[in-house]
């Protein structure tokens, strides 16, 4: 077996993790806007007013003169903690798949078929996971600081649902459209962007059930006729113009940072190894 890469921890799946952990928080904090006005798309049901992009601009402007500029960031910390933890531990399941279809080997190259099923996987566990994060963000989203049993957060929730005793298992089961890149031999990454309209139905499905009008919606198959009843074809794209002005610097942001945040420990670790390396030479000698 070829000589194994340095890694920073344990192993180079939790560098991974780490690294992807951190371009999940750094999209996150730069594109949470833009998050919001996308939610808030998908859940209004009334005609839309003028042209993608003045939508955006009065969205973003409405939200702003109503409730300051900290109403853009409304939803934050479930933004972040779905966003960090689907990144990161979608590199980590995914690299350990990897690793075990590769017989222990990181550095041997799989097929295109193999590097597939194990982002499928990925993907599945890493959305079942994260899914409590999504729900909790799309209702925030969907509601204001100030509505009558509005979210106040991702900590509030989670106080109120224990203090209760309830847990959603219906929106838990509910999977969230989680957007896997899928390498390919030769270190390629298949963007899933073109292929993004043709899954923005059953994005909008999730987000129109999981939202603050969940009784208008309370499930798939009601959603689907509602919403084709009273909106058309058009309506099952809501709040597609939003994700695609964020799809361009969403992922520019999301692998600049993780692939730097990689190279930095993938490098740290080889330094460090080298170190004690020569270290240990130095110490028993030739």
């Amino acid at each position: 077996m070829a000589k194994q890469p340095s890694s920073f921890f344990a192993t180079t799946a939790i560098d991974h993790a780490v690294a992807g952990l951190g371009a999940g928080v750094v999209t996150t904090l730069c594109l949470n806007p833009l998050d919001l006005l996308k939610i808030k798309f998908q859940v209004n049901t009334g005609a839309p007013a003028a042209g993608i992009g003045k939508q955006i601009f009065y969205a973003l402007r409405d939200v702003q003169q109503q409730q300051g500029w900290k109403g853009l960031y409304r939803g934050i910390s479930p933004n972040i903690a779905g966003n960090a933890s689907s990144w990161g531990l979608y590199f980590l399941f995914y690299n350990m798949l990897k690793k075990q279809a590769a017989g222990g080997d990181v550095n041997k190259p799989l097929t295109a078929a193999q590097y597939l099923i194990c982002s499928a996987e990925a993907s599945a566990v890493t959305a079942v996971v994260t899914n409590p994060f999504w729900l909790v963000r799309v209702r925030m989203f969907a509601s204001t600081k100030d509505s009558p049993g509005a979210y106040r957060g991702l900590w509030g929730w989670t106080v109120n649902h224990l203090e209760l005793g309830v847990f959603d298992y219906v929106n838990f089961k509910q999977v969230h459209g989680f957007c896997c890149y899928i390498p390919l031999p030769g270190g390629q990454i298949k963007n899933p962007s073109a292929y993004f309209s043709s899954s923005f139905p059953p994005n909008l499905t999730h987000t129109t059930k999981n939202n603050a009008q969940s009784e208008l919606f309370p499930d798939i198959p009601t959603t689907i006729r509602r919403t084709w009843k009273q909106e058309g074809l058009r309506g099952f794209y809501r709040g597609l113009g939003t994700s695609l002005v964020r799809v361009l610097p969403g992922n520019c942001i999301t692998f600049v940072v993780y692939e730097n945040l990689a190279w930095l420990l993938r490098t740290s670790a080889a330094r460090r190894d080298a170190r004690h390396a020569s270290e240990h030479s130095s110490r028993y000698g030739r």
